[in-house]
């Protein structure tokens, strides 16, 4: 953490701050708050390919039999196929 930020709870590392949230409520501090703003630089993307309706159905059978998402799943497959292209 840097030392330049100002700290409610005078925790020195992310973890003491989650605890300290765990047992406090904001209500109580209120007060000692001030706003700001910030940007976010969201890096990921959601691209849509169109799925025959029979592929899509064995995607989901499968994803289900594993315990993951569909979207998982396909993921998965394909960062192995591009592994394997690479290679």
């Amino acid at each position: 953490m840097g030392g330049n930020r100002s700290s409610i709870s005078k925790a020195q590392s992310y973890k003491e701050i989650g605890e300290f949230w765990d047992t406090h409520d904001l209500d109580e501090y209120w007060e000692q708050t001030k706003p700001v703003e910030f940007e976010l630089d969201i890096q990921s993307e959601t691209t849509y390919y169109p799925l025959d309706i029979t592929l899509s159905a064995g995607i989901r059978s499968i994803a289900r039999q594993r315990g993951v998402s569909p979207e998982i799943l396909l993921n998965l497959w394909v960062q192995e196929k591009l592994q394997e292209q690479k290679a």
